[in-house]
């Protein structure tokens, strides 16, 4: 009788918080209780949240994504992606008497706020943030063209020439390294110690402790995965701070289907966290994958309790 092969052992080490974050569950709900409260098709504009199993979940329960308002037909309901848009396109919207709800991030639409506050004083916008990204476009797009300033490196940073060194100002993209993020900003103040910035720091609570979490987990793992889309910021930085925080390898992985199982080798310890745009069930999906190759044990590392909730447009709400 053949004795049944014993599974190796691994430790998962499981990054806490991970996964969805307020902006982003919101931004969900909207799409889902519009289809309920008016039925489908109700049209998206732009992916709502950078997942593609959500995309697709979504699309089965009736939401239509689109790249721009005009695969809108006339007089349909449409909603803008967490992301944010420039305001050319509610303007848009109304033009086409299209009914729309903006599931913006408040902590973008903050952001929003913020540049156009330091615009209004007469200063110079700076962006830290990276080309073609939807939060970059929807920043930018909130004031006249040319107004705002990209600002994607330290290189960048040390190369910039204002029209006036003593009115500059500066706000951020919200999912980008935090790390990267001060480098390019102690270059800023040191070159304009003048310069304006936010009230309060732009890269959002929930990139933050994603990346502290990771932080915690990386010097412990001989790899980690990342479960995130190639196209979703919050989660390619994720990587990046494996990296940099010592793990000989870092991966992003958008399903189970996606593990590299031979670059994993016999590893005996994997860290594991998820996106902010990536839901519960695909880390499950991953835990599970392992489980039917290794005999794991799954450890839990908290960086930070999450407790934030966002209200849902009025339209929606009750």
């Amino acid at each position: 009788m053949s004795e049944t092969k014993l599974k190796p052992p691994l430790t998962l080490l499981l990054a806490s918080p991970r996964g969805f974050c307020a902006g982003v569950d919101r931004a969900i709900q909207i799409v889902e209780l519009a289809i309920e409260k008016y039925g489908p098709p109700v049209y998206v504009r732009h992916e709502i949240v950078h997942n593609r199993y959500v995309v697709e979940e979504l699309e089965r329960k009736g939401a239509v994504f689109v790249e721009e308002l005009d695969e809108v037909p006339q007089g349909a309901k449409v909603i803008f992606s967490a992301h944010g848009v420039p305001k050319s396109v509610p303007e848009d919207a109304k033009a086409r008497d299209l009914f729309y709800l903006d599931a913006t991030c408040p902590l973008v639409s903050k952001v929003h706020v913020e540049a156009e506050r330091l615009h209004a004083r007469g200063l110079e916008i700076l962006l830290i943030g990276h080309a073609g990204h939807p939060e970059v476009i929807g920043t930018m797009g909130q004031l006249p063209d040319g107004a705002v300033k990209l600002i994607e490196t330290v290189a960048d940073a040390e190369a910039f020439s204002p029209a006036d060194p003593a009115k500059l100002a500066f706000v951020t993209q919200t999912t980008l390294s935090v790390d990267d993020t001060a480098e390019i900003v102690a270059v800023l103040r040191r070159r304009f110690p003048s310069i304006a910035g936010p009230h309060k720091e732009d890269i959002c609570y929930a990139t933050t402790n994603r990346q502290e979490a990771v932080k915690a987990i990386a010097p412990r793992a001989e790899a980690v995965l990342v479960i995130g889309a190639p196209n979703s910021s919050n989660s390619m930085r994720l990587v990046e701070v494996a990296e940099r925080a010592g793990c000989r390898y870092a991966a992003l992985v958008q399903r189970a289907s996606d593990i590299d199982w031979a670059a994993l080798g016999d590893v005996k310890s994997v860290g594991l966290t998820a996106g902010a745009s990536a839901p519960d069930v695909l880390v499950e999906e991953v835990i599970a994958a392992f489980r039917e190759r290794f005999d794991v044990t799954v450890e839990e590392t908290s960086a930070a309790r999450e407790s934030v909730q966002f209200k849902l447009p009025r339209a929606l709400a009750g």
